[in-house]
């Protein structure tokens, strides 16, 4: 690949029929792009040709590229404004920035008011002192450190998404707030998937699979080895890291995507004890309710959403919102190792 510079194929898996009698048969191919969202992005397809498969990763890995950089907070990217950018330009300026960030912010207000609030992009303050003390702590684990708790409940103050004002007729952001930081890692990830998604199904990708560090979409069916189409094969891994047993379920996809937010993802360790990366609006501490919540619908943006949101409810409130929306399933894996499961669950689960 030309454009491609960190990427695996793997071809030839197996050769299968996804079309009618007398049209080309296609393989099964396999391809996986290191560094975008910081992350191994997955890709299984159909495709005719090594050469075909090929070129539409080029197409893939350009179009997720753009996202990786529109969402980032962290860099500046050369002639970009990203969502770093916005939060550069707080209470100085609005921003000039293409639709794909102005229709994800469109979505996180949506999605803000879906979770009641629990899914705040403008959260960005908070989690970015968590974030900086955990990178310090990984990095010297010997003087790792806890947030100062009153700077936390400052910052707590610059949280309004209100003051994040959109202008879509001139295509700015601008942040009103000098102090207010937007932090989209709890949903952009998802959403790029769901975009990238459609885009595959687009350029003639219609049963494939996709997993951009975890979050899953799937497309269509695969083909198994007697040439019938099957649901994929996606896992569910166990947040008990030192259990023998890595995954707990396998579950039949179809058309459908699987997110799940865990203990296990990204922690740094205090005095002895973990914390992990997902922090509760309420407490501005780690959240403990669960070990790992999972969530499968269609959307991956929303799956995203509620992975991360409903791991922040209790388990009351977290089953009455996965109750109100029509073909979402979860999983809770409580701390304790308890599990529950939403009313479908189960007939998704492999036999």
């Amino acid at each position: 690949m030309k454009k491609i510079r960190n990427v695996m194929l793997i071809m030839g898996i197996m050769i299968v029929t996804l079309t009618a009698c007398g049209q080309p048969k296609k393989e099964r191919y396999e391809a996986s792009f290191l560094e975008l969202f910081d992350t191994v992005t997955k890709v299984v397809a159909y495709s005719e040709s090594k050469e075909e498969f090929s070129s539409k990763m080029d197409l893939i890995y350009a179009e997720l590229e753009v996202y990786h950089q529109l969402y980032d907070i962290y860099h500046d990217y050369e002639g970009i404004s990203n969502i770093k950018t916005i939060n550069d330009q707080a209470g100085i300026s609005p921003v000039k920035v293409e639709q794909k960030i102005i229709d994800l912010l469109y979505y996180a207000k949506d999605m803000y008011e879906l979770t009641d609030g629990e899914l705040n992009i403008a959260f960005g303050s908070v989690l970015r002192l968590w974030h900086e003390e955990r990178t310090a702590g990984i990095d010297n684990p010997e003087d790792a450190k806890l947030p100062d708790p009153e700077t936390l409940k400052e910052k707590a103050l610059h949280c309004d998404i209100n003051q994040m004002i959109i202008d879509e007729e001139n295509s700015t952001v601008y942040l009103s707030d000098p102090d207010m930081r937007l932090d989209v890692g709890a949903i952009a990830k998802g959403y790029a998937t769901e975009m990238i998604s459609r885009y595959m199904i687009e350029i003639g990708l219609e049963n494939s699979m996709i997993s951009v560090g975890g979050n899953v979409r799937t497309m269509g069916m695969k083909v198994d080895d007697s040439m019938t189409q099957q649901p994929w094969s996606v896992g569910i891994q166990n947040p008990d890291t030192s259990s023998e047993n890595q995954t707990l379920y396998i579950l039949n996809l179809s058309n459908q995507s699987l997110v799940t937010s865990g203990v296990y993802e990204r922690y740094y360790t205090v005095n002895g004890k973990q914390y992990h990366h997902i922090i509760d609006k309420d407490t501005l501490m780690p959240a403990n309710y669960y070990e790992s919540v999972s969530i499968i619908c269609e959307n991956s943006g929303l799956a995203d959403v509620l992975s991360t949101s409903i791991f922040n409810m209790p388990y009351e409130q977290g089953a009455a919102l996965i109750e109100q929306l029509e073909g979402t399933e979860a999983l809770w894996i409580l701390s304790d190792g308890t599990q529950k499961k939403s009313d479908g669950f189960d007939a998704l689960i492999k036999q």
